[in-house]
């Protein structure tokens, strides 16, 4: 870490009791709660009755964590099979707020929260921007957009709960964007790394230095990111970097937190989501340290439980540091945007860190799959930093993926601006294939 960041790490004494607690601690704290969220699913969601059900599960066979396993998963599909409220576990009386996803691959997925749910997500919220360097006082910028999609308001309600002076300017407009990190002087700014590349090409070309803009700590969640453009982005602002996780079948952002005082993987918040990590093939869960897909079973939330849900995201879970809650390694990818290219699986992350490493090329990258005969191909489309000649950064960044990735790919390198900039998540994989 740059000696010149600011420093932002958390005293001991401002935790809460459960981020000091033992292990064991802990995880009878987990049990009591799974065992509750089994059985509130069960008694209360027809769905779930029926799988545990069908299953052959009861909410009483948990008599141990590991005993979860035998519980079947929830997936998105499940979710859209019980559209709109089918999940729900409390009356409709008592749901106070509904979010959905974009529903951009069929219909959207539903969650419903009542007053105790919003009540812990702006405390899990609140802790999460405070682990991440946030402190009561703070003015936070928030960019995530507002409305449906849980990132807004997530963040605002949580930074609101912490203490901080909230500037909710949702997403888009980037010059107003640039105007206002200027003149309200925000320390914090919680946003998409993609488009808070975005906003740092918009101050550079009005001419500001973003090193001497007020942010000292920008919290990044919503698409996979690497290290590589968490120095990029730390280089460029003089500001530390940090991710956070979530998703909003489960809660929406807050559920993990990277600390800034480590950077070395989310804490997962255990007291309320329990994780598993299982073969996305066979179902199997797999022990800690071991890659494969990220599961999560609520054990607080009221309004509607989640139950094993398969997130598709991959990573591994590792024991703590900074908090005593496990870690989970930063999303590499998820298992339904793997790019599977004449055998070879790849994912935009890899080629994310390949772009980082040529110097002539920007991180405003696309990848783009084409059919023109009977094998696919890949082209990676890319923009050159502004100011550098960039004649050999194409052959240079196919010489690199195929090195390391073992996939011959094309490269298109375009004019700083030619690629399209994202105020939400960024699309990465775009597929031109033909559907037939």
């Amino acid at each position: 870490m740059p000696e010149a960041l600011p420093n932002r790490g958390a005293s001991t004494e401002s935790l809460e009791a459960i981020e000091r607690a033992s292990l064991d601690e802990l995880r009878e704290l987990q049990l009591v709660r799974l065992q509750w969220s089994l059985r509130h699913a069960y008694d209360n969601v027809a769905h779930y009755r029926r799988a545990f059900d069908a299953a052959g599960v009861h909410p009483d066979d948990c008599k141990a964590l590991e005993d979860l396993a035998r519980f079947p998963f929830t997936t998105k599909q499940d979710l859209r099979d019980n559209y709109p409220f089918g999940m729900f576990a409390v009356a409709q009386s008592e749901v106070t707020r509904i979010h959905a996803s974009s529903g951009t691959t069929g219909l959207p997925t539903v969650v419903g929260y009542n007053a105790a749910d919003i009540a812990t997500w702006s405390t899990l919220m609140a802790r999460s921007i405070r682990a991440a360097g946030g402190r009561p006082g703070d003015k936070v910028h928030v960019a995530y957009g507002y409305g449906l999609f849980t990132g807004g308001l997530g963040a605002h309600y949580g930074a609101e709960a912490l203490g901080c002076t909230v500037i909710p300017v949702s997403g888009g407009m980037t010059e107003r964007q640039v105007l206002l990190i200027r003149d309200f002087a925000p320390e914090v700014i919680m946003v998409t790394p993609s488009y808070m590349l975005a906003i740092l090409d918009e101050m550079e070309r009005q001419g500001i230095d973003p090193r001497e803009c007020s942010l000292e700590v920008g919290i990044f969640g919503a698409e996979p990111w690497t290290n590589d453009m968490r120095a990029e982005i730390e280089d460029r602002l003089q500001m530390h970097a940090v991710d956070i996780y979530g998703l909003s079948e489960v809660m929406g952002p807050g559920v993990a937190q990277e600390c800034v005082e480590t950077k070395d993987g989310l804490h997962i918040w255990e007291d309320h989501f329990y994780p598993e990590v299982i073969d996305p093939v066979s179902g199997r869960v797999l022990g800690d340290g071991e890659r494969g897909e990220l599961v999560f079973t609520s054990l607080t939330k009221q309004a509607m439980p989640v139950i094993r849900y398969r997130t598709r995201d991959l990573t591994r879970l590792m024991e703590g540091t900074a908090r005593p809650m496990r870690r989970m390694e930063k999303v590499t990818g998820r298992s339904d945007d793997m790019i599977i290219l004449r055998g070879v699986n790849l994912f935009p992350t890899q080629i994310e860190e390949l772009v980082l490493q040529t110097p002539a090329l920007s991180p405003h990258f696309q990848c783009v799959l084409t059919r023109p005969g009977r094998m696919d191909e890949l082209t990676v489309r890319v923009e050159r930093r502004p100011q550098v000649a960039a004649a050999s950064a194409g052959s240079e960044l196919a010489r690199l993926v195929k090195d390391r990735i073992g996939v011959t790919v094309n490269v298109e390198v375009v004019e700083p601006g030619g690629i399209e900039r994202s105020v939400g998540k960024m699309r990465r994989v775009l597929d031109e294939r033909p559907t037939r």
